[in-house]
């Protein structure tokens, strides 16, 4: 009996010794949690800011560059001096599709691997394929256009792989009340590389007119050179970024909630702090008991609709947008018509044709990107914190319906006159503000945000994919459909096809939570009394 006791009595203080680990453990990670998103705004977040921005860049820069180069290709490659439709479709749809498959890959290896790991490779990959393309070479036994588009192909999978990578990593290490304006900044990165590319493009043009003015009209050497500089020189930035990229820290709430390493984590927590957080020495524990991430566990989290829902309203937002926003690009030709940068004057011929169509064509989607694009970001930036995400998201889908109904159904009216044409440039870039200042900044932040840290990264990329579909079925689909009836016929009724899915917008920003000012944590729809349940078993430790 007294045996008993002893035993009974020996078994309670082991339990109570064990929940006191867990709640000191519990308590050292909302402090640590806690000491993160109430920073201030430091340079370490100006830092993280900048190098995930320059990703983001490149990443423009290169997407964006391939418009203007393809025809430069075109005049080189391509037969009478222009791109047969499947060549021009393959050499600007090969990244997208890599960027898919490079959403799904990163998004789930950040996850599995961690953030530190995976951030450079991405990168690694858009610098040599955008070399590889610059010094790509045409042979009897292979076509450069094939080979470009593999290039491309690898490209995008890099491409994709800095959409979750960048998103997570700005995400937990940004301060609660500064989370939204910082991933904005990152996002908005877009905008710089875009006008970068039109600007590169029209001071390559430029720089070889003279040379091209005085080239041959039927073999145009000199546009092969210009072509291979405008991509090629979008491998540099990336270059600058690499070291960066390679020695930013791991995240603490990858260390802390995915390794399971809250003392570690507390560590690093000084790095983005700047702050000495100092570890309790009375619990040294390496590895702790928390949810951990299986199939198992991926598909009870997800099996809940309270879940669930959140997933499929940033996935589907994501890809009705991104069908609209990529689309909107089979107007530029109409855009830059009527702000008198289309197709040359046809008193011109020969090379002064080529060099007066290469410099419209530079300047023109430099206008329409300082026009609508970049200014759509930075209001974004001042009211995301303030305003909040999904009033934001709501709005942009709102207007982008009106306007699309607008622009589908009055389409030929607005394009009948040059002085109705003029309100139809108008329109289109008020397009391309609200699309920024709206649902493609939104549905890049939001899936950073609203899911548990074990499946942050893998659901951002999920949702970015879905998105890239959106994209593929827009410049697959409907650069098909364009031309039916004859050129550009189909073009109004493609409007309102918009006009459609952007309506369908609305109803899936229903299914998103509001996300502004509140702790990732909060936000995961998981308790967190009690996140930690103690100290990791021995062999659990080492896993």
């Amino acid at each position: 009996m007294a045996s008993y006791a002893v035993d009974k009595t020996s078994t309670s203080s082991t339990e109570e010794k064990v929940q006191d680990q867990s709640y000191i453990l519990d308590e050292r990670r909302r402090a640590a949690l806690a000491e993160i998103d109430n920073a201030k705004f430091s340079w370490f977040h100006f830092k993280v800011c900048m190098v995930a921005g320059v990703g983001f860049f490149t990443d423009a820069y290169d997407i964006f560059a391939i418009n203007i180069a393809s025809t430069m290709l075109g005049y080189v490659y391509g037969p009478g001096q222009k791109l047969t439709p499947n060549q021009d479709l393959g050499v600007k749809v090969a990244t997208p599709v890599g960027t898919l498959v490079g959403q799904l890959l990163f998004g789930w290896l950040a996850d599995l691997l961690g953030r530190k790991k995976m951030y450079g490779i991405e990168l690694m990959i858009i610098i040599i394929a955008t070399f590889g393309q610059a010094v790509s070479g045409h042979a009897p036994a292979i076509s450069i256009i094939g080979v470009l588009v593999v290039w491309r192909f690898i490209m995008g999978v890099g491409i994709g792989g800095d959409y979750p990578l960048s998103a997570v990593m700005t995400s937990e290490f940004a301060s609660t009340h500064i989370r939204g304006r910082l991933m904005t900044a990152v996002f908005a990165n877009q905008g710089w590389g875009q006008l970068s590319a039109a600007i590169v493009a029209l001071v390559v043009v430029s720089a070889y007119k003279s040379t091209l003015l005085n080239d041959d009209p039927a073999v145009l050497g000199s546009v092969d050179p210009m072509w291979r500089i405008l991509i090629g020189l979008g491998c540099v930035p990336g270059v600058i970024a690499l070291y960066f990229r390679l020695t930013i820290p791991e995240t603490p709430r990858f260390t802390m909630d995915i390794e399971r390493n809250i003392q570690q984590a507390t560590k690093d927590v000084q790095t983005v702090v700047g702050e000495g957080h100092k570890v309790d020495p009375v619990v040294k524990v390496d590895r702790v008991l928390a949810p951990k991430a299986t199939r198992r566990d991926f598909a009870a989290y997800y099996s809940k609709w309270s879940n669930l829902k959140v997933l499929i309203g940033t996935s589907y937002s994501w890809f009705a947008l991104d069908i609209a926003f990529y689309g909107l690009g089979l107007n530029s030709s109409i855009i830059l018509s009527a702000i008198g940068f289309g197709a040359p004057d046809k008193s011109l011929t020969g090379t002064a044709a080529v060099y007066q169509n290469l410099k419209n064509i530079s300047v023109g989607n430099l206008i329409l990107v300082v026009a609508g694009l970049i200014p759509g970001y930075w209001a974004t930036f001042l009211f995301v914190d303030s305003w909040g995400r999904k009033p934001i998201q709501y709005m942009g889908f709102i207007v982008l319906t009106i306007l699309f109904v607008i622009m589908g159904f009055a389409y030929d009216k607005l394009t009948a006159t040059p002085a109705a044409t003029k309100a139809f440039v108008f329109l289109y870039c008020l397009t391309n503000f609200f699309q920024n200042f709206g649902p493609n900044t939104t549905t890049f932040i939001v899936p950073g945000e609203a899911f548990p840290t074990r499946y942050r990264s893998t659901s951002h990329g999920i949702s970015a994919a879905s998105g890239k579909l959106g994209a593929i079925v827009a410049q697959v689909g409907f650069a098909r459909l364009k031309d039916i009836g004859g050129p550009s016929a189909f073009v109004k009724h493609i409007l309102e096809i918009f006009a459609l899915f952007m309506l369908t917008g609305i109803f899936s920003t229903y299914l998103i939570p509001e996300t502004k000012q509140k702790s990732l944590e909060d936000l995961s729809n998981e308790e967190q009394d009690g996140f930690v349940a103690g100290p990791a078993p021995r062999d659990d430790s080492l896993a």
